[in-house]
């Protein structure tokens, strides 16, 4: 469904919510995650598939997230992700360390309608000594031959900005199918883009083959810029100086207090 603004398209989001986003590259939606903030959204338990950066440490350092399910959060070249270690040192958020392929695994067994996901290669790592919800069992099938059980990841909703939509509530993805497989697995997914279009996205061949159908899509909000200052691929990209005044900014709890009243909040009067 298409919807007029990015506050009904986010009305799904709400307090203690599994929500699933997506890594850097497959399209972040900032100007959404901004949104949330600003709504004073709290107890989320925010799955990321499978690494963020400037997504998961802002809703961190607002308070937002309660659990954070997550192989990595860095701001890249700009460093560590300032707020997020802070909030591992201080104890504030309950952290579930993943790995990239373990949660991609647990998302699909939702998405397969299974309950759990069979996956070899944690075995021998400190990981299973901090995840008591992943299971050690023996292969019914081998003789000797440990396998990891991990259970199912269930998002209430998948989150992600795209380039394009029509009005059907069909979504251009592209290659980047881990997008496809959040949508599959949530219970409702929201999608801003920067374009929509009139003509069915599965009428044209060379965008069929790159549509996630809206089937699967909840609602839908034409956000131009939605990912800035994250790039959007063949789009625009990172804003790397407003990525490095983050940095900067965020580095303390005072600065990073500045950096959502100077770029969250005042679009709130804007």
């Amino acid at each position: 469904m298409i919807v007029r603004t990015l506050e009904e398209a986010l009305a799904p989001i709400s307090d203690g919510c599994v929500l699933a986003v997506a890594r850097e590259q497959s399209g972040v939606a900032m100007a959404a995650t901004r949104a949330l903030i600003r709504h004073g959204v709290k107890r989320l338990h925010l799955v990321t598939l499978p690494t963020s950066s400037l997504q998961a440490d802002l809703l961190i350092g607002a308070g937002a997230i309660e659990t954070l399910e997550t192989s990595a959060v860095s701001l890249g070249e700009f460093g560590p992700a300032p707020r997020f270690c802070a909030a591992v040192r201080a104890g504030t958020i309950r952290m579930k360390e993943a790995t990239c392929p373990a949660l991609h695994a647990a998302v699909q067994a939702t998405e397969k309608g299974v309950p759990f996901m069979p996956l070899r290669g944690l075995i021998g790592s400190d990981l299973l000594a901090h995840r008591p919800d992943w299971k050690v069992v023996d292969n019914p099938f081998g003789h000797n031959d440990p396998i990891v059980l991990l259970p199912a990841i269930k998002p209430d909703v998948a989150l992600f900005h795209a380039a394009l939509a029509d009005r059907e509530g069909n979504v251009w993805i592209g290659r980047d199918r881990e997008l496809a497989m959040m949508a599959h697995a949530a219970a409702k997914t929201v999608v801003t883009v920067e374009k929509i279009q009139d003509e069915n996205l599965f009428d044209d061949p060379w965008l069929a083959a790159g549509a996630l159908g809206g089937f699967y899509v909840e609602r839908v909000a034409l956000v131009p810029k939605g990912a800035w200052p994250l790039a959007l691929a063949g789009h625009y990209c990172a804003d790397d100086l407003h990525l490095a005044e983050y940095a900067r900014l965020a580095a303390s709890e005072e600065g990073f207090l500045q950096y959502l009243e100077l770029h969250v909040h005042a679009q709130r009067a804007a």
